[in-house]
């Protein structure tokens, strides 16, 4: 039967120990070469797995010149591990003064709320009101068209056009009267020349 090989936190573990036990600065191919001796890792995977301990900060790693150094010390796992649990009590104890905080708001709002015949009266015709404003709302937009906003927005938006039409036909009026002055032509041969109606002007 085969040897079974190591498992990723398997290799991750017996990596940590060459830092560990040595106490040493080493290079990537360092590695690869003391994985297999050491440790039995598969120098193939050495890299792989040193990276995920530099990921996790594990294993420190610096360039000197043009080379890449690692090293890993025993008191610096340690000191990952306590900050780490130093965040998470910190976290905890504000989130335990945050809780009790809501509670005490959370009981003086239900002492300045008793239970009252009076008070739940008045929550029941609240909740009608509500139920019934969402009804209306829902009818208001079931109408679409007819909405008093819509209604007064498209008769603004009328009035706005009929003006503009205005100015374009007073100063086609006032191009026409100097033209035909100028050039003594009848205006009824301009707008036959142009194919503008006799209508043209008339707005209501």
């Amino acid at each position: 039967m085969a040897p079974r090989g190591l498992s990723a936190d398997e290799k991750r573990v017996k990596l940590l120990e060459i830092f560990h036990d040595t106490k040493d600065f080493f290079q990537l191919k360092e590695l690869e070469k003391l994985g297999p001796k050491m440790k039995g890792i598969v120098s193939q995977s050495v890299k792989e797995v040193l990276q995920s301990l530099v990921d996790d900060n594990l294993v420190q790693t610096d360039k000197i010149g043009s080379s890449n150094f690692f090293w890993s010390f025993p008191s610096q796992r340690g000191a990952i591990m306590q900050n780490r649990l130093d965040v998470a009590r910190e976290a905890r104890a504000t989130s335990e003064k945050q809780l009790a905080e809501l509670q005490a708001a959370i009981a003086v709002e239900i002492a300045a709320r008793p239970e009252s015949e009076g008070r739940e009266a008045k929550l029941a015709r609240l909740a009608t009101a509500t139920k019934e404003l969402t009804q209306l709302q829902a009818e208001l937009i079931a109408y679409g068209a007819c909405d008093p906003v819509k209604v007064e927005e498209k008769r603004r938006a009328v009035m706005l056009a009929r003006e503009a039409a205005l100015r374009h036909t007073d100063n086609y009026a006032i191009l026409m009267s100097h033209f035909t002055r100028q050039h003594n032509v009848e205006p009824q041969d301009i707008r036959t020349y142009l194919g503008v109606g006799l209508d043209y002007e008339e707005l209501t």
